[in-house]
């Protein structure tokens, strides 16, 4: 059985992806979990920390969820960043690593991820329906499903030594991100899955 901290950020991701961020109180979560604020301010201080934790706990599964495809996570720095030579040369190696077939197994749990898993797809509908509103939260879309994620698998063509990495990135990352809103409304979520699965091998397998 789930904790009352965990279940307070379940439930309160769940009203921030249907409702918006800034239309959910305190007492609303606490009224669908069926406690009072007074037992909710034991776990979390206000809705901030509530909001907090939620993306504390996003970034961490994201780390897991690449470390068990064993894919890297870290960015290869832009210009002007401040990072050393061998810091970047390292970056760089290690996008050289990953193998398409390896890149394709991640990209596919990464699909599941978002359309799948409750918490990471109200995560996701949460930043979509905020991020015409709030900065933070734009940024945040960014970060997670815009130009992080486009970026990300730009560095991996590179690594892999494909020509047109960018716009390869913005085919490939582009399947994904619509199949999320298509497997979103769909009646037979399976079908949509194969077939954006489909599209994206056939991506990874272009000369």
């Amino acid at each position: 059985m789930k904790d009352t901290k965990q279940r307070i950020l379940e439930i309160a991701l769940e009203l921030f992806a249907r409702d918006g961020y800034e239309a959910v109180s305190t007492s609303q979560i606490a009224g669908d979990l069926g406690i009072t604020k007074g037992a909710l301010y034991k776990h979390y201080k206000n809705k901030r920390d509530i909001f907090d934790s939620i993306v504390k706990k996003m970034e961490q599964r994201d780390g897991e969820l690449a470390e068990e495809n064993e894919v890297p996570t870290e960015d290869i720095p832009e210009a002007g960043d401040v990072a050393g030579e061998e810091d970047i040369s390292k970056v760089e190696a290690f996008y050289k690593q990953v193998t398409s077939a390896q890149f394709l197994e991640y990209s596919k749990e990464m699909f599941l991820y978002w359309t799948e898993d409750e918490f990471a797809s109200n995560f996701r509908k949460m930043l979509t329906l905020e991020q015409y509103r709030d900065p933070e939260m734009s940024r945040l879309y960014q970060q997670y499903l815009g130009d992080g994620p486009r970026n990300y698998v730009k560095n991996i063509f590179d690594g892999m030594g494909y020509e047109d990495a960018d716009m390869r990135a913005m085919a490939f990352y582009g399947t994904m991100f619509l199949g999320y809103s298509i497997s979103d409304a769909a009646k037979d979520r399976n079908a949509v899955k194969l077939q954006i699965f489909s599209a994206m091998e056939k991506h990874l397998q272009q000369t």
